[in-house]
């Protein structure tokens, strides 16, 4: 078995750790997080500098992510197929909810982010593609979860934290919820994630019919529900949203 290069794992963690707070990190900080003495630590950061992969600010001399993995994410964004498949239907979507509305895909034990449509009015939003959402709390989570064996795994595997009061942690009653959103082919999350919010997914097909990823709205629960349940409406448009980007991935009509 090939054996993995150090120095790239090295590299690799130095970016998670990096991307992983608000603040700029220091050498000291980045050396003691990793577990590495300074002078090596100094040289990977000074390697990925020299990349554009990490900047170092002048005045304080901490480090922080670089442009070029912007770069490099944009294009990995651009050219992939679900995403580019996505960009019409998701902007339609957004306009007649009134919602902000999230293309989901199973990444590690977790939802990746991979496009993100803002609420179209006049407030402040923050661009969150690229974010991680825990698969058992969240509607998009719990559509992948339904329809995606690895998903289903991953989401059982770490659904330990409740993060509001509605969250729910008990295999059994998760198993119950997939089961009912097979069966309704769209999945919800009233506040079990957070405090004053809903949303609504349902799960994006390809040309073999297999369960690629996820579309829904997410927004205020008085916006998104009415009397304790999901608008019909917003579930209508959600699932229209999702078959017509599996339409445009091959998959037919269903």
């Amino acid at each position: 078995m090939a054996r993995n290069i150090q120095s790239l794992e090295r590299a690799a963690a130095m970016l998670r750790l990096l991307a992983g707070g608000e603040r700029r990190l220091g050498l000291s900080e980045v050396a003691s997080a990793l577990g590495l003495a300074k002078g090596t630590a100094h040289g990977i950061l000074r390697t990925l500098q020299a990349e554009g992969f990490v900047e170092q600010d002048p005045a304080s001399g901490r480090y922080q992510l670089g442009a070029e993995l912007l770069r490099l994410g944009n294009s990995y964004l651009d050219v992939h197929e679900l995403r580019a498949r996505a960009l019409v239907w998701t902007d339609d979507l957004a306009r007649s909810s009134g919602e902000s509305v999230y293309v989901g895909v199973l990444h590690q034990q977790g939802v990746l982010i991979m496009h993100h449509v803002f609420r179209p009015d006049d407030s402040r939003q923050v661009l969150e593609v690229g974010a991680m959402q825990p698969l058992h709390s969240t509607a998009l989570g719990k559509v992948l979860s339904a329809y995606d064996p690895v998903a289903h795994t991953e989401a059982v595997d770490n659904m330990h934290e409740a993060f509001t009061a509605h969250t729910v942690t008990a295999p059994e009653s998760f198993e119950g919820l997939l089961d009912v959103t097979r069966a309704r082919g769209w999945g919800s999350d009233i506040e079990e994630t957070w405090e004053g919010v809903a949303s609504v997914a349902a799960p994006i097909h390809d040309r073999r019919r297999m369960p690629v990823g996820a579309v829904g709205v997410t927004g205020a629960v008085e916006r998104v529900c009415k009397d304790g349940e999901v608008r019909p409406e917003l579930v209508a448009a959600v699932r229209d949203c999702a078959r017509a980007v599996s339409r445009d991935l091959g998959a037919g009509r269903f």
